[in-house]
């Protein structure tokens, strides 16, 4: 999936003059964690979100650094926090030259670019003007809509079988000896692991399989070095109640 299958497309915009009673109005009415900036012309110049109004002198939540802090980073630090924290206008509170995005980016990146940034949104722009925005909100929904249940015409047993021992056999974590069982969309997994990990990793690439409709784990722990032997923790709830 790309950027444009899952922008806002209605972008909430204010200026650079726009002040910050005005921008922390706009949030709070239309619902939004943040705004893009744009010129006169319709530029985008920079990001505006609810993180720039944290330290404000307004609540009192200014930063107080110490005297030796203050002379390590200089007057200019100072300077700009006090701007930051006393400017009337977005301008001086703004994220300038945000990162940004294409209609074309793949959600991949669009998600490296997040983290790697420490951003939950990005503009996605056309040129140089704005033509949507994607935001974590935005991820969530389309991971909530790939994730309806989508009839599928071959998801007898055996297929299912087959896609979750091809899913799982192409991974390092993949038990010894797996053994899949499938009967009207339960599938039971058999096997060893050494690593607990690994036990999660394999019930939920079952579970990902079109047609499952649940998942027994049967799957026992070996320790290499012992040889220390445990069953599945759903087989041992099941021998203390019979």
């Amino acid at each position: 999936m790309r950027a444009h299958q899952i922008m806002t497309r209605s972008v909430i915009s204010v200026t650079p003059d726009t002040s910050i009673v005005e921008a922390a109005n706009i949030m709070l009415k239309r619902h939004v964690s943040g705004l893009t900036v744009v010129d006169d012309a319709g530029k985008l110049v920079g990001v505006v979100s609810e993180g720039d109004f944290i330290r404000r002198s307004e609540i009192g939540t200014g930063r107080k650094r110490g005297r030796w802090l203050r002379f390590i980073l200089g007057p200019g630090k100072s300077a700009s926090d006090f701007v930051h924290e006393h400017g009337r206008k977005v301008a001086e509170v703004m994220t300038a030259s945000p990162v940004t995005i294409t209609e074309d980016t793949a959600l991949a990146e669009i998600v490296d670019l997040m983290e790697r940034n420490n951003v939950k949104r990005l503009p996605v722009v056309r040129g140089d003007k704005v033509v949507g925005i994607v935001s974590r909100a935005n991820l969530l929904q389309a991971v909530a809509g790939l994730a309806r249940d989508v009839p599928d015409p071959t998801a007898d047993d055996d297929h299912i079988r087959g896609r979750i021992i091809d899913a799982m056999e192409k991974s390092d974590w993949c038990p010894f000896g797996l053994n899949v069982i499938v009967r009207n969309g339960i599938v039971h997994l058999s096997g060893v692991i050494t690593e607990e990990h690994a036990r999660q990793a394999a019930v939920v690439a079952a579970e990902n399989v079109e047609g499952v409709k649940m998942v027994h784990d049967h799957l026992c722990w070996v320790d290499t070095m012992s040889g220390v032997y445990l069953n599945s923790p759903e087989d041992d709830d099941l021998a203390k109640a019979s």
